[in-house]
C-alpha cells in the first residue's frame, strides 16, 4: 500500500459509477448541507457527480418522495431513515429545556400537529411564517452570531432534539411536521448502535487518517448527545475493528474487511463541492495532494487565497488546483488556479475540462 493506492481509493470508492438519486442517498448514507449557492448548494453538486442526469434543486424538489431525512450528523445534511433511527432517540419529552421553553415548545408542537396532521389543511407541513405569526416571540441569536426570529430558532431546537421532522422546503425554506419520537434505546444497546453510526462515517470518508478517524468520531458528540460520553470507547472499538494499514509512517483505516479494487482514475475532470467526501477532511487533503486546501466563504475578502467559494479541480486521481464559477446573465463564468502555476501539460486534460465545463452548464440550467 503506497500514498499513489490512497489516493486512487480515496477517488474511485467514493466517486461510484453514476446511478439514481434514491440508490446514490442510500450508498452514501449522508449528503452534507450548506446553504451558499455558488454556481449551486454543496448537497447539489455532491450529488451531481454521483446521480445520473442531475439537476441543481432536484434533491430539494424531489425530497418529499425520497426515503431521507434533514438531520444533523458530522455536520447537517440529507441522512437515510436507517442512520437517523440509529442517532434517535436524543432525549425523550421536553427534557432539553428551560420549563419556559419547555412550555412554549409544547404549545408549539400542538400548533404544527394541528396545522400538518392528516386531514389538516396544511398537510404538507408549517412554514415558519405561519408559525412566527400566530406566537410573534422575537428574535434571538442564532448560531452564526446574527438575529433569528426566536420562534424559527425553537423549530430548529425542536427539529434536533427529534420532535420535528423536515416535510419539505420552500424555496430553501425548511417546512416542518411533526416527528414521533422513538423509545430510549436499551443501555447494553448502545455499543452496537454507537459501532454502527462510526460505520457509516467512515464508509463515507474512508480510507482515513488515524487522526481525521479521531475527530471524525468526536464530531459524532453532536449526532449523538446522549451518548457522547461512550465516544471514546467506540473509538478504541473501531480501531481494533476497522482494516488498517501503516503507509509513510501513518495509520490509514477503511471498512473492515473491504478489499480495494484495482479500477484506476478516469480521465475526467470533476469541479468537487469543498464538502465533497473526496475533499471533506483537510488533513487528509493535504497528505494525498501536498498541499493546503482552506474553505473561504466566511474569510473577509482580503484575506482569500483562492476565492469565495473555490471548487477543488479534481483531473484522474489529483487534486491539481480550484476554481470559481458564477452564473452571470444565464452564462457559466469560470476562473481557475493551479498549484503548479499552469494547467496539466496532458493532452488529454483540455478537452476532460471542457467536457466538465458542459457538465456544469446542464446542471446549473
Amino acid at each position: 500500500m503506497t500514498l499513489n493506492d490512497l489516493r486512487r481509493v480515496a477517488v474511485t470508492r467514493s466517486l461510484f459509477p453514476e446511478t439514481t438519486l434514491a440508490r446514490a442517498i442510500e450508498r452514501l448514507g449522508f449528503v452534507q448541507a450548506d446553504p451558499i449557492r455558488a454556481p449551486a448548494r454543496a448537497q447539489d453538486l455532491i450529488l451531481r457527480h454521483r446521480v445520473k442526469g442531475y439537476r441543481a434543486g432536484d434533491l430539494e424538489r424531489l425530497y418529499p418522495r425520497l426515503d431521507v431525512e434533514e438531520d444533523f450528523f458530522v455536520p447537517y445534511g440529507f441522512v437515510t431513515p436507517a442512520l437517523q433511527a440509529l442517532m434517535h432517540p436524543r432525549t425523550t419529552g421536553l427534557r432539553p429545556f428551560s420549563k419556559k421553553h419547555a412550555q412554549e415548545a409544547e404549545l408549539l408542537l400542538a400548533f404544527v400537529r394541528e396545522r400538518s396532521g392528516p386531514g389538516s389543511p396544511r398537510s404538507g407541513g408549517v412554514h415558519p411564517r405561519d408559525v412566527n405569526a400566530h406566537f410573534a416571540r422575537g428574535t434571538t441569536r442564532n448560531y452564526w452570531g446574527g438575529q433569528s426570529n426566536a420562534t424559527t430558532h425553537l423549530l430548529s431546537q425542536m427539529h434536533y432534539w427529534g420532535m420535528l421532522r423536515i416535510v419539505r422546503r420552500d424555496r430553501g425554506v425548511r417546512v416542518y411536521g411533526v416527528r414521533e419520537q422513538a423509545p430510549d434505546s436499551p443501555e447494553g444497546d448502545v455499543p452496537r448502535r454507537l459501532d454502527a453510526i462510526v460505520n457509516l462515517a467512515v464508509n463515507i470518508y474512508a480510507p482515513m487518517p488515524a487522526s481525521g478517524l479521531r475527530r471524525l468520531v468526536r464530531s459524532l458528540r453532536y449526532a449523538v448527545p446522549q451518548w457522547r460520553q461512550q465516544l471514546t470507547g467506540a473509538l478504541h472499538r473501531a480501531t481494533d475493528r476497522l482494516s488498517r494499514a501503516r503507509v509513510e509512517g501513518v495509520d490509514w483505516y477503511w471498512p473492515a474487511r473491504e478489499r480495494f479494487a484495482r479500477t484506476g482514475p478516469q480521465d475526467r475532470v470533476r469541479l468537487l463541492a469543498p464538502f465533497d467526501p473526496v475533499v471533506a477532511d483537510r488533513e487528509r487533503f493535504e497528505i494525498l495532494w501536498g498541499w493546503t486546501y482552506r474553505f473561504e466563504a466566511y474569510t473577509p475578502a482580503h484575506k482569500r487565497q483562492r476565492g469565495y467559494y473555490a471548487l477543488p479541480l479534481l483531473w484522474r486521481d489529483r487534486v491539481v488546483g480550484w476554481s470559481t464559477l458564477a452564473v452571470k446573465d444565464d452564462r457559466l463564468d469560470a476562473q481557475f488556479g493551479y498549484v503548479s502555476g499552469h494547467p496539466p501539460r496532458d493532452r488529454a486534460f483540455r478537452g476532460a475540462l471542457d467536457d466538465e465545463l458542459n457538465r456544469m452548464r446542464e446542471f446549473c440550467r
